[in-house]
Formats: structure tokens, C-alpha cells, sequence
């Protein structure tokens, strides 16, 4: 594919996925075009580097390119898709694109429900600051690497494996780091042994002879899996005893998190990270344990996780003013929003409030009970009504449902304020020095937050 096309149009192009390949196709000096319904800090980045970006999808956004490149949020009735069909040019899915990359380089690869972002980011960080120099494709912006992609010179590519449509299988990396397995995505895959089975698929896509699986084995599923497991595999984990690699001593340290760390009974040493959370501990030793694979010192890999800060919404501090830390963060499912929630309250606010919009009617349908226990670390929840994200309605579900199981099982400190736009006023209204207010969702949420500094400011 990359031999023969050099002009691709992406629909979407302004999306966390989609811009980082473009970026890289824009590095290699292919021609690139694209079109999203609104312009953004991404979109303007792009154009900056030559691409052109057409604001609203039409079918004259197609009069000169070879081939179109979509995600799974794109529908087949895009005025775009259409004009594609209708003039055969090739249409790929933005999988394809990663694997053709892939194919040209040694891959690491990292899938799962959960930190998936933040463990592609601090893998890219560490081989970057060792001098390798790689490409990466990240889902969300890193401050540190400068964007959310890059073209590097060295012959390792650090990309996330997008479970949720199942195109992660599309993927033969030499490296597979699975996170964490959990019940997410139910309306693409309908059960949970589907899941299980594209998991187990997903790594059989290494090679036998030189590929190598990093399993977080704190996941019963992962456990089990990797018993009848035919290809090499290393292990890791907070709370189980037996894998390769662990953290002991976990502790917080204001916004970072200091731990020791084991392989097997041999102590490596101490690690400090500039994020909180058991759950950055857990992605970091998916980190540490690449690292080592590829020859890397564990001082060098201290080092390099030394001077990762997170990544775009992921606890991402917005602004600290008059005593109020706005925090933003991209949880979505229960166990993101508890194991971070968790994570905040380590920080030892004076109230931990929590904004959240629950994304997709399907997801807050199936898991409106799980969603009941999770923000039990809050002391106050504001809860708004359901970001779609291209989803018809279902009747009888909106975010009140999940205020509903909250009181039933959590927390009585809930307020429900459908309209998004009014929460930053009240917000301003009630917070009080000290407080922690964290944005939650993957929506568009995080415009409260922004919203709310814009109130501080003017205080």
C-alpha cells in the first residue's frame, strides 16, 4: 500500500489516532488531505506541516488523492465514504495504515481495556530519552515527545493496538504488551469469551521464534491466557506474587508515586514517577520490562521514565488557581474511574470533586451498576447527560440512571446538571481551596474544566 499510493485523504483527520498517522505520512512526504467537522489545536498542527484540511465532509474534499483512510467512527453513509465507492478509490482502515508501518519496522504494539495510552507514551519516553529514537503512533499528545507521533530513524515502531473494533489483529508486532482484559466494547464484540478469543488471536500475531508477550498478570484473564500460551511471554504485576516483574513499597509522594522494584527476587532498584496512581505503577512495569528486553540498563530506564509527566487527558493537570487543582482525565469505563479516582484521592485534597459524562447510551446500559460503585473515593459527583459519540438514543438511559446506582451504592453526594454548559458556573460557586476537581470522560467534558479556570481567573 505505502509503495504504490502517495496522496491519502483522511475523514477524521483531527481524531487522536487518525492525526498521528497522518503525521507520520506527512513525515515521509506523502501528500495528505483530510476533513473534520470542526478545526482544532490537531487539525491546525497539520496544516502547519502541509496538510490540507477541509472543515466539513464533501465529496469535492476527494478531487485529488488516491486512497481514503477511516476509523470505525466513520459510517459507510459519510457523504465522503459515498464519494469514494461511487469513484472506486481505494478505502483503508486507519489499522491498515499501522500495519503497513508496522511491516516496514520491528513493532511494539500495546493493547488492553485500560492504559493503553499512558503505557505506549512511557515506553516511547524511555527508548526516546535512551537514544533509540523510534516511531511512535500515540493516542494522545505527550509533552515531553512533542505531539502524539513522530517518524524516528531507529527501526522500532510504538504504537497502540486498538481493541475496541477488533482491527488491532491486523497488527504482527515483534512486541505485544497487553494491560489489562475487561468487559469493554460489548456492542462491537457481544460476549465475553468473544473478547477472550481476539486477545488470545492478537498474540499469536508474534512471531514464535523472536516475539515476545509483556502480560500484566494482576488479570485473571491474562493469567489463564498465557497458561496455553504458544509463544515467549513475560510477566508482571502489583498484587500477584509470582510474575517476573513487581513493585513493592508503593507510595505517594504528592502527585508522584515512589516504588521499589523486584525481578523475580532480584531488587533493581527504586523508580519515582511524576504521575499518582497504582495504576501508572502497573503500566510503568510494562515499560520497565520492555526496556530491559531490549537491552536497555535499568538506571537508563530510570532515567527515561524519570522525565514522563503523563500524556493528553490523562490526569492531566490543566491549572492550579486560588487553591483549586483542575485535573482532566479520559475514564470512561468503572474500572478507569475508580482506579483513578483512587489515584486523586492519594493526593490528599480537601474534596475530591468529580465531573463526569458517561459516553455512549450501550456502555452506561450494560455496566450502570458497576458505574454505581465506582466513584466512591469522590466526596461530591456532578454528573451530566450521555455523550452519544454517534449512538441513537436509548430510551430510558441518560446519566441519571448512573445517579440512581450511585446513591444506591456509593455516595450520596450526587448532583445531577444535564446541561454541560451550566456546570463550570456552579462549580465556581461552590469549590474552595484545596479541592481537586477532576473532568472525567471521553467526551467532551473536559471543556468544563477549561470553562472553570476561565471563572478562577476572573475571581
Amino acid at each position: 500500500m505505502l509503495k504504490h499510493i502517495r496522496k491519502f485523504h483522511f475523514i477524521g483527520i483531527g481524531g487522536s489516532g487518525m492525526s498521528a498517522i497522518a503525521t507520520i505520512l506527512l513525515q515521509m512526504g506523502y501528500d495528505i488531505s483530510g476533513s473534520d467537522m470542526s478545526a482544532s489545536e490537531a487539525t491546525q498542527k497539520l496544516q502547519r506541516m502541509g496538510a490540507r484540511v477541509y472543515i466539513g465532509h464533501h465529496e469535492q474534499n476527494l478531487s485529488d488523492t488516491q486512497a481514503v483512510v477511516v476509523s470505525t467512527a466513520i459510517p459507510d453513509t459519510n457523504p465522503e465514504v459515498l464519494a469514494a465507492k461511487l469513484q472506486n478509490i481505494q478505502i483503508y482502515h486507519r489499522s491498515d495504515v499501522v500495519s503497513a508501518l508496522m511491516d516496514e519496522r520491528k513493532g511494539i504494539a500495546v493493547a488492553g481495556a485500560h492504559g493503553k495510552t499512558t503505557t505506549t507514551s512511557m515506553i516511547a519516553v524511555m527508548l526516546e530519552k535512551a537514544g533509540i529514537d523510534p516511531t511512535f503512533i500515540i493516542g494522545g499528545e505527550v509533552g515531553y515527545l512533542g505531539g502524539n507521533a513522530k517518524l524516528g530513524a531507529g527501526s522500532w515502531l510504538v504504537a497502540e493496538a486498538d481493541e475496541s473494533d477488533g482491527s488491532f489483529l491486523k497488527l504482527s508486532p515483534e512486541i505485544a504488551v497487553v494491560t489489562n482484559i475487561e468487559n469493554d466494547h460489548m456492542d462491537f464484540y457481544q460476549t465475553m469469551e468473544n473478547i477472550l478469543h481476539t486477545f488470545e488471536e492478537f498474540l499469536l500475531k508474534i512471531p514464535q521464534d523472536s516475539g515476545l508477550a509483556v502480560l500484566c498478570f494482576d488479570n485473571s484473564h491474562i493469567r489463564d491466557m498465557a497458561r496455553n500460551l504458544d509463544r515467549k511471554f513475560i510477566s508482571y504485576a502489583i498484587d500477584y506474587d509470582d510474575a517476573e516483574y513487581r513493585a513493592s513499597n508503593i507510595r505517594a509522594h504528592g502527585a508522584a508515586t515512589i516504588f521499589e522494584v523486584y525481578r523475580f527476587e532480584l531488587l533493581l532498584g527504586t523508580m519515582q514517577l511524576d504521575v499518582p496512581g497504582r495504576h501508572n505503577v502497573a503500566n510503568c512495569l510494562a515499560a520497565i520490562a520492555v526496556g530491559i528486553h531490549l537491552g536497555l540498563q535499568f538506571d537508563q530506564i530510570v532515567e527515561g521514565l524519570g522525565v514522563f509527566q503523563g500524556a493528553k487527558r490523562r490526569f492531566q493537570t490543566k491549572a492550579k488557581l486560588n487553591g483549586i487543582w483542575v485535573v482532566d482525565d479520559y475514564a470512561h469505563h468503572p474500572t478507569e474511574i475508580a482506579t483513578t479516582l483512587l489515584a486523586a484521592r492519594q493526593t490528599t485534597p480537601k474534596r475530591l470533586i468529580c465531573v463526569f459524562q458517561p459516553h455512549r447510551f450501550s456502555r452506561t446500559m450494560l455496566l450502570r451498576k458497576e458505574f454505581g460503585s465506582a466513584f466512591a473515593p469522590a466526596d461530591l459527583l456532578i454528573l451530566t447527560d450521555i455523550y452519544a459519540a454517534g449512538e441513537r438514543p436509548i430510551p430510558g438511559i441518560n446519566g441519571g440512571v448512573i445517579k440512581e446506582e450511585v446513591e444506591k451504592q456509593a455516595i450520596h453526594n450526587v448532583v445531577y446538571i444535564q446541561d454541560k454548559d451550566k456546570i463550570a458556573r456552579y462549580l465556581s460557586e461552590i469549590t474552595e481551596p484545596g479541592d481537586l476537581v477532576i473532568t472525567m470522560g471521553a467526551g467532551n467534558v473536559y471543556q468544563v474544566g477549561e470553562e472553570l479556570i476561565e471563572l478562577l481567573v476572573k475571581k
